[in-house]
């Protein structure tokens, strides 16, 4: 950057309109496909808790180690085995979701009364049926916000994965530092920052839909 250059240079982020929909969208799919995968895996680690206690610990002390493991260290700790690859920014995004998921999800369904279980299995619900039509819909607020916590994480730790290649919006920081050219980085960081308040509000509005009773008890209230 030179002196007396605008900060924001317009015109080129005219020219890049492509660029950026498209960066952005790899963005989009890559935090969307970690936390999906990592959703799944979390929900199954969950159920094996709530059958087994004792599997508690365990599970959140691994799960635990890997979130605290730095995420560049984890890219060296991968790159020689995936190479600079999807795979390789997935297994590091999908590892740094299990913590706050599985945590989520447990106090979710911990936090179901038990007298509300004593019900369903009086009704003659089997442990499944319970736990499908009574248990997890009850546990929905304490589990969408989980996953809001780890989309907005993971939609920041997508930037990093621009070291190895696959950054989606983290490409135009790594490039205009590398550049100074402040227009690339600063779009970069704006865009990044625009997609986790989105993602936010989305889910804030899928736990509106997806528990209606508590609308309803807050308008009685």
């Amino acid at each position: 950057m030179r002196e007396g250059d605008p900060l924001i240079r317009w015109d080129w982020l005219a020219d890049h309109i492509d660029d950026i929909w498209m960066l952005a969208l790899e963005h989009i799919w890559l935090t969307a496909l970690a936390v999906s995968i990592g959703f799944a895996i979390a929900f199954c680690l969950s159920l094996v808790i709530a059958r087994e206690r004792r599997a508690y610990p365990p599970i959140t002390a691994v799960t635990g180690v890997l979130y605290t493991i730095p995420s560049l260290a984890l890219f060296a700790i991968l790159v020689p085995f995936t190479g600079l690859s999807v795979l390789t920014a997935e297994i590091a995004l999908v590892s740094y979701t299990l913590l706050i998921l599985v945590r989520n999800i447990v106090a979710g369904l911990d936090g179901v009364p038990s007298e509300v279980r004593e019900a369903a299995d009086g009704m003659g619900y089997t442990p499944w049926r319970r736990l499908w039509s009574v248990e997890l819909p009850l546990a929905l607020p304490v589990i969408i916000a989980g996953l809001r916590i780890a989309t907005v994480t993971t939609i920041g730790l997508v930037t990093v994965s621009a070291l190895i290649g696959q950054g989606g919006l983290g490409r135009f920081i790594e490039d205009g530092l590398q550049r100074f050219f402040p227009t690339m980085y600063i779009t970069g960081a704006v865009l990044s920052v625009i997609l986790a308040v989105v993602a936010d509000g989305l889910f804030v509005a899928l736990l509106r839909i997806a528990t209606p009773w508590s609308r309803a008890r807050a308008g009685s209230g």
